[in-house]
């Protein structure tokens, strides 16, 4: 038994070493490790990444513990789930079934729901692309009551029909999981099979991805990496999520390897034609526009054109889980981030490793220490301010404590600034920070956000 132990000692120390070795020999690869791990250190991040290039992968590492209790690491084969990334596989089952000759994106939602109202005027292409008007459960005033209740499509369905339309479907883009829990109910519709069951056998069996699936909450999942949150800067478990819910929106699971997989077959016709590709990767409602830069949303994919570099992505968010898969199709270079933290700073984390991969200046995470101060200043900073393009930001002082927000959201979803100095503040929750300015009388004129990307707002 001694020999035994002393030799999976061995192996283990001679895999570590060369996982080391690999790191250090790729500037790359040595780098993005370097930033993950302070992410990881600082108690920003846990997960997994992959990192590749022209079909080669240059890190694929687990960072941090897929069991917090436990003690239990993560590795490149936990398991995490998708959120919203779920939506480009459910997508990806709707373009198969036009292919079979079963749907059109073009069919009116009447044609499988024939009394939705305005059922008619809705399509599976308004469906797709968030334009279809339909409201999204998930911003119900008591979803945080829903969401622990079983439940299925049907029934979330007949929730969704007595809401009115937000919108003239195909006018706006507004970001909707119902119009996602609806194509999932059409899959099985058409199918004659469960959304499980149709994801196995037309997308997961096919390209080999053995460890995806359905996130049922009361099946053992074998290296199922356990969702955190955090409260007040202290990580706790997330709350409960009764997975029934999410469906096509955001129920499945899968591992970075996986994933991979799954980028590897998007540049193939493994499960559909290059047309049918084409038109889950196209540019059909914008989402946001800031400047020249541009994100559109495509089927299930998020269409970004980083001013001369074209991203195809899509961000997931669920309670004790955040995730990214970012591809640089032109550049053959892809970025998957799957976290059990739902509160790690997603995009920046994936601004940094684009950064890297593009050898571009890119900011290393530090830690930060608070000071303290006279309660009476925080005044100063209190208020309302806006850039061009992004919601207003709300400054906030409750019980001698600092703030900030977006508008409408301040007993909804807030975070504690956290003072570093006079007109540098920081919160625990996530690596971002918020600087204000002041003019020469001494009073704050603006603050700028930093986090992916910095965003300087006015104060109003």
């Amino acid at each position: 038994m001694t020999h035994k132990l002393i030799f999976s000692g061995l192996l283990l120390a001679m895999l570590s070493f060369v996982i080391i070795k690999s790191i250090w020999a790729n500037p790359y690869a040595h780098k993005i490790n370097q930033y993950m791990q302070a992410q990881t250190d600082l108690g920003w991040f846990s997960g997994a990444i992959l990192v590749a290039k022209d079909g080669k992968i240059i890190l694929s590492k687990g960072y941090g513990m897929a069991n917090y209790e436990l003690d239990v690491p993560n590795t490149t084969s936990a398991k995490f789930k998708l959120a919203s990334i779920s939506k480009q596989f459910t997508a990806m089952g709707i373009m198969q079934l036009q292919e079979r000759g079963l749907l059109s994106v073009n069919d009116p939602l009447s044609k499988f729901i024939p009394d939705f109202p305005h059922g008619n005027e809705i399509t599976l292409h308004h469906l797709l692309t968030h334009s279809s008007g339909i409201f999204s459960y998930t911003s119900l005033p008591d979803w945080n009551t829903l969401k622990i209740q079983p439940t299925n499509p049907a029934a979330i369905i007949e929730l969704v029909k007595t809401k009115p339309l937000e919108f003239t479907p195909g006018k706006k883009f507004s970001y909707s999981n119902s119009g996602y829990v609806i194509l999932t109910y059409i899959i099985e519709k058409v199918s004659g099979k469960t959304y499980e069951e149709f994801m196995q056998e037309n997308i997961f069996k096919p390209l080999g991805m053995n460890e995806s699936g359905y996130a049922h909450n009361s099946t053992i999942l074998k290296k199922r990496a356990s969702g955190y949150s955090k409260d007040n800067g202290i990580l706790k478990n997330a709350a409960y999520l009764d997975m029934s819910g999410p469906s096509g929106a955001g129920g499945l699971y899968s591992t970075v390897e996986d994933m991979y997989k799954w980028d590897r077959a998007l540049y193939t016709e493994k499960l559909i034609h290059k047309k049918s590709l084409d038109a889950m990767m196209q540019s059909h409602m914008p989402c946001t526009t800031e400047g020249e830069c541009k994100e559109h949303y495509g089927y299930g994919f998020i269409i970004n054109r980083d001013c001369d570099l074209l991203c195809i992505t899509h961000e997931g968010g669920i309670d004790g889980f955040s995730t990214n898969i970012i591809r640089y199709v032109d550049n053959n270079i892809a970025i998957i981030i799957l976290s059990n933290f739902d509160f790690s700073s997603i995009g920046t984390i994936s601004k940094a490793l684009t950064d890297i991969m593009f050898d571009k200046p890119y900011r290393m995470p530090k830690k930060h220490i608070e000071i303290t101060l006279d309660p009476s200043l925080l005044d100063n900073y209190v208020g309302s301010y806006k850039d061009e393009v992004g919601p207003e930001i709300i400054i906030f002082k409750q019980n001698n404590k600092l703030y900030i927000t977006n508008k409408g959201y301040e007993e909804k979803v807030k975070f504690l600034l956290r003072p570093e100095s006079e007109t540098d503040f920081f919160h625990t929750e996530m690596d971002s920070t918020v600087s204000f300015i002041k003019n020469d009388a001494g009073i704050i004129t603006d603050l700028i956000l930093h986090q992916e990307k910095d965003i300087q707002a006015k104060k109003l």
